[in-house]
């Protein structure tokens, strides 16, 4: 672990992220709130003032030898980095500390968990929340890869320490170009989703902003009843589209792009797998609206296809108080939680190529036991898929349970509540954002919650957005040994 080029990769991405602080100012100028110009600017002056100082003492030109280690630690230490700086613009809002980085860090993993319970603030504040749950969609590493020379040859080993989900065979060996590409079709889908809902009725500023928000699986939004605020289905079944394309691979997306061919997305194991298990799930909740809660056919189909898409791709967003519904429906969206969006998404959880993967092996190990000698290959997509990777999902699959039966262990005992404790702590480890109850319901907010949960709240959501890997290593002693 060589320190100066830890020192100066954060330096780098400090001084871009205080260029991304520009945008917010834009927009407060625009709408003459000059208040929050001064609030933005000066967090943009101080995020690149630190991190040329930071650094300027490194030494290092280029990133070009970047070993695996350094660029988990630097994807690691960039999102923190990140998430404290976001937090100061809030600050100057009236946010307490805690609430300040509670709400930054939910915007930039796309949680949507939000302490907010006065709406009455101005629109540049409105924007930061959902602006930085676009940058976070993709990611912010992959914004730089993007649009930075220093980060083009080092840029394989960082945007697979971001999304360390198994799609590396899918990339071109122009890590860049594909970075590159993968942005222009998320403002592309975005540009579309706000369009469509202007159209549709939404307010320009609204529609601007719940559009960010969808296409990163974030959840944010303006208004302080979500989606269902705007009381118009015609709305409902355009974020229920564009959350779905949101939580379905990028990479994917970019091949059909590319080959002008939409049956790929179905040659796809993982879309059709993503796919049948959301209408299953939506079937099954829009059954039990239909005969147990009333709901006229149209009504169950809308609710139940809009939430189960919301908390599978981990958006979070409502167009109805679920926490109303009955028992039956509340435990089939709470399994909704642990599936997960595609594998190269802006969607979070588990994901379902790991879930094919954990079956497949369990079904591969069970044959094994009726034919010990037989051998076997675990296919994906009729590619073969390495013992490693194998044991490498399982792992992950171990510590993702693990950390959250730790979390809701602690929240329940910290809050004396089994629900804001389980519900809340698999919501923000998957980073979906609301969950169940009267405190972190679809319609509540997370403001009551002690200090310490939320401190909790702010860890599993880091960790969950970066998928656990560049977190876990932090335990290993080896990982530790620092060179100057």
């Amino acid at each position: 672990m060589r320190l100066n080029y830890l020192t100066y990769a954060i330096g780098l991405v400090m001084i871009y992220v205080g260029l991304v602080l520009l945008v917010p100012v834009i927009v407060a100028l625009y709408y003459s709130d000059f208040y929050s110009v001064i609030s933005f600017l000066s967090a943009g002056v101080l995020s690149a003032v630190l991190g040329y100082a930071i650094k300027a003492p490194s030494k290092v030109e280029n990133l070009n030898d970047l070993k695996k280690s350094e660029a988990l630690l630097i994807v690691a230490l960039s999102w923190i980095t990140f998430s404290l700086i976001s937090a100061v613009p809030y600050l100057w809002y009236g946010f307490k500390p805690i609430d300040a980085l509670f709400e930054s860090v939910s915007g930039i993993t796309t949680t949507g968990a939000t302490i907010l319970t006065n709406f009455d603030l101005p629109k540049t504040m409105f924007f930061w929340r959902s602006f930085t749950q676009w940058i976070g969609g993709m990611g912010i590493i992959v914004l730089f890869i993007a649009v930075l020379p220093q980060f083009a040859v080092a840029g394989r080993r960082m945007f697979f320490a971001e999304a360390p989900g198994p799609t590396e065979d899918k990339l071109s060996p122009r890590i860049r170009n594909t970075a590159s590409a993968l942005w222009v079709i998320y403002f592309g889908l975005t540009a579309l989703a706000a369009a469509a809902l202007f159209l549709a009725g939404m307010p320009k500023f609204d529609a601007v902003l719940n559009a960010m928000s969808t296409l990163s699986a974030g959840g944010f939004s303006p208004n302080p009843e979500s989606i269902m605020g705007y009381h118009s289905n015609l709305i409902n079944w355009i974020i229920i589209a564009f959350m779905f394309f949101a939580g379905a691979s990028f990479i994917l997306q970019l091949r059909v792009i590319k080959r002008k061919n939409p049956f790929l997305l179905f040659k796809s194991e993982e879309f059709r797998c993503y796919t049948y298990t959301i209408l299953i799930l939506a079937g099954v909740i829009a059954a039990i609206l239909f005969f147990r809660e009333n709901y006229t056919a149209f009504d169950a189909v809308t609710s139940s296809l809009y939430q189960v898409i919301s908390i599978t791709t981990s958006t979070g967003s409502a167009c109805v108080d679920y926490n109303q519904w009955g028992l039956s429906a509340k435990i089939i969206l709470f399994l909704a939680m642990f599936t997960g969006s595609c594998a190269g998404s802006a969607g979070g959880g588990i994901k379902m190529t790991r879930w094919i993967l954990v079956v497949k092996s369990m079904k591969e190990e069970l044959f094994k036991v009726l034919h010990p000698n037989a051998v076997t290959n675990i296919k994906v997509d009729n590619a073969i898929i390495q013992p490693e990777i194998i044991r490498q999902v399982i792992v992950f699959v171990f510590f993702y349970f693990l950390i959250f039966g730790i979390s809701a262990t602690i929240l329940t005992l910290i809050e004396q509540d089994a629900t804001i404790g389980i519900a809340g702590s698999i919501s923000s480890l998957g980073d979906i954002g609301p969950a169940f109850g009267h405190t972190i319901g679809p319609m509540e907010n997370y403001s009551s919650l002690h200090t310490v949960s939320k401190v909790v709240y702010i860890i599993n959501m880091l960790v969950g957005r970066l998928e656990l890997i560049p977190f876990l290593i932090f335990f290993q002693r080896d990982f530790w040994a620092i060179k100057r």
